[in-house]
């Protein structure tokens, strides 16, 4: 769709860098500057005016993106859209609320899409919280603070003036309200209010309204906010675009409202009775840029549904802030109109669908996991806060197995406050060998179930395909003694070699089957097995496996396993892929993620995460178990997955 730019300043070229990555076309340029006009539209192949409704007269574009002055972007939206062109106009839409929404009724009249800026509600790590908020980790949200520093603008900006004359609300304090109301819809009233004058003695340029408010706003469908919005902080001050909520079960905190990049550190969340843990991006994500707000309003134009909801936001936008300014005259409490605005939040992040149909073979995972292992370096340690720190940032699959003896403790950790919703969670669980024949394995599911308080498990799997002599049950495995525990689970013969069960991997698979028939596993799975074992499996079971787990590193990549499994569509999750001696150590590693800024343990969770496999890591510090999740994130190029692959070591052996 061809467009045209009114407004040619320091703004102007940041809209048009997108613009070749996009399906939108510069068809001319307006700017009462022709020089500047005239400097963008030649990048182009387009012309430049100096006059709008010349301009508006002589340029195919339907769509007019209003990127002048702070007060001049009323005229300009009424005047293209009164030329029956589709807007979408820097923020903000206007600086007066009934102008604002007069706007909104003449582009719903002439049925012509209005959008405003901050697009920033769409910006990577702006969802990524977004998802988090609707995942049910905060609980009912009571409270929050946002602040809008944006700074002393006649130390940054070549031309202030505009900034000095309509102040820190319009220009700052909009894009934490637009994500507020994108989440939680619109404010209901401003509680109260104050402004302040402050400003350097010597500074010549003085901002003509207050250059510091802070002010309580109530939302009609979530906490209560405190917002501060200031020309006198610095916007290096340690609160730029900062946005911190408080609930009932956990708090979050998004570095920056505004913020268009892709950070790992930008999201942070805390349960209560938890410091707060880095939330990284668990998937690959794109930075925002100015021209993906403009390119969706005009997808919604060419889809005939031309859309005015980001009009309708910023007209509420503007409504609140004309509220702050008469709260803080003294006026009290002030009612603020919706102007039809209405929230947008992201969905929550599914993990595992809907569905009741047990017998399907695809799952939907995540790209990294967790390992709630207790084993380490041959000893037995307490898993349950590395357990609760991998939940709190974002990991969403929990491999489990009655081996381990800590499921109750996972049990009460997806049973607590700030814990994620069941549907979130992808459980996996696995029954020990000793408990292959049909009525262990039905007792050793049921008890694993309820020591994890869920009704079925997402997969149920095999832990390993041979049997051994069932010596008593493995319920809490973690609170005997370890010598017991030995006795248990690698029960001896009295010659000292391991006492096996005559329990064939086919009579194992189908006794497994009776799990999913009574509904207690949605999916089954069966791991460290061969190629030839998984094929018994197939040739004898009536329900593929979902999910097969194996040991995988770039020593032991399993390849013609993985090719045989994603060819039936079962899903690989690859158990201990950063243990295997002295992989950490290998220079093409150091080498890949010294080129990527990432360690060599992530480059292998990337190598497996790029191959559509879910590693699950397991670590008991903290920055490990982020820097894991967010590997998950990375997705190498062919060439480096080939200089991974070289690795591969035949006779690798732990």
């Amino acid at each position: 769709m061809n467009c045209l730019f009114v407004g040619a300043g320091a703004i102007a070229p940041e809209y048009a860098a997108g613009l070749p990555g996009s399906s939108l076309s510069l068809a001319g340029v307006v700017d009462l500057d022709g020089d500047r006009a005239a400097t963008l539209a030649p990048a182009h192949d387009c012309p430049s005016f100096t006059d709008l409704e010349t301009a508006l007269s002589a340029v195919d574009a339907p769509l007019v993106v209003n990127l002048t002055s702070h007060a001049a972007h009323a005229p300009v939206t009424r005047t293209a859209l009164e030329a029956d062109r589709h807007v979408y106009s820097q923020k903000p839409l206007a600086l007066d609320a009934d102008e604002a929404t007069e706007l909104v009724a003449l582009a719903r009249e002439r049925d012509l899409a209005l959008g405003c800026a901050p697009g920033t509600p769409r910006a990577p790590s702006q969802r990524r919280a977004g998802r988090l908020l609707a995942d049910g980790r905060l609980g009912p949200v009571g409270l929050g603070y946002a602040h809008a520093h944006v700074g002393r603008v006649t130390d940054w900006h070549d031309r202030p003036d505009s900034f000095l004359e309509i102040g820190p609300l319009y220009d700052g304090a909009v894009y934490p309200l637009a994500l507020l109301v994108s989440w939680f819809g619109p404010v209901e009233r401003v509680r109260v209010a104050d402004a302040l004058d402050v400003w350097p003695e010597r500074e010549a340029r003085r901002p003509s309204t207050p250059s510091h408010v802070e002010a309580t706003l109530a939302f009609t469908a979530g906490p209560t906010v405190r917002l501060t919005a200031s020309f006198y902080a610095p916007h290096r001050s340690r609160e730029f675009y900062g946005l911190e909520l408080h609930g009932d079960d956990g708090s979050l905190y998004l570095k920056g409202t505004g913020a268009m990049g892709t950070a790992r550190d930008g999201v942070r969340f805390g349960r209560v009775g938890r410091e707060y843990v880095t939330a990284p991006p668990t998937s690959p994500e794109e930075p925002y840029a100015y021209v993906d707000a403009v390119e969706r309003l005009a997808a919604t134009v060419e889809a005939g549904s031309p859309s005015r909801a980001g009009g309708r936001r910023g007209a509420h936008v503007v409504a609140v802030c004309n509220a702050i300014e008469t709260a803080a005259e003294g006026e009290g409490s002030v009612a603020v109109d919706d102007c039809g605005a209405t929230a947008d939040p992201p969905p929550a992040p599914v993990v595992r669908p809907g569905t009741s149909d047990r017998r399907a073979s695809a799952v939907r995972l995540p790209a990294v996991g967790f390992g709630c292992s207790r084993y380490r370096d041959g000893e037995y340690v307490e898993r349950a806060d590395s357990i609760a720190t991998a939940l709190d940032a974002g990991y969403r699959l929990l491999d489990s197995a009655e081996l381990y003896g800590n499921e109750h403790r996972i049990g009460e950790l997806l049973a607590a406050p700030g814990a994620p919703d069941r549907e979130r969670v992808f459980l996996l669980g696995k029954a020990w060998r000793t408990n292959h024949r049909h009525e262990h394995l039905l007792a050793a599911c049921e008890s694993s179930r309820e020591e994890l308080g869920i009704d079925a498990f997402d997969c149920y799997a095999l832990h390993w395909p041979s049997a051994l002599e069932h010596r008593g049950e493995l319920t809490r495995l973690a609170e005997k003694p370890v010598e017991r525990q030995e006795a248990l689970t690698f029960p001896e013969r009295e010659d000292g070699e391991l006492a096996t069960a005559d329990v064939s991997l086919a009579t194992a698979w189908r006794n497994l089957e009776a799990v999913s028939e009574r509904g207690w596993a949605r999916t089954l799975g069966v791991c460290n097995v061969s190629r030839a074992q998984l094929e018994t499996v197939l040739a004898t079971g009536s329900v593929d496996p979902a999910i097969v787990q194996v040991e995988r590193h770039p020593y032991r990549p399993r390849t013609d396993l993985v090719e045989r499994c994603h060819e039936r569509g079962i899903r690989v999750v690859a158990h201990s892929p950063l243990s295997a001696p002295g992989l950490l150590d290998e220079p093409v590693l150091n080498a890949i993620g010294t080129e990527r800024g990432i360690s060599p343990a992530e480059v292998v969770i990337a190598w497996n995460a790029s191959r559509g496999i879910v590693p699950i890591p397991s670590s008991t510090s903290e920055s490990h178990v982020v820097s894991n999740l967010a590997a998950g994130g990375e997705r190498l190029t062919a060439a480096e997955l080939a200089r991974i692959d070289a690795l591969r070591d035949p006779d690798f052996e732990r």
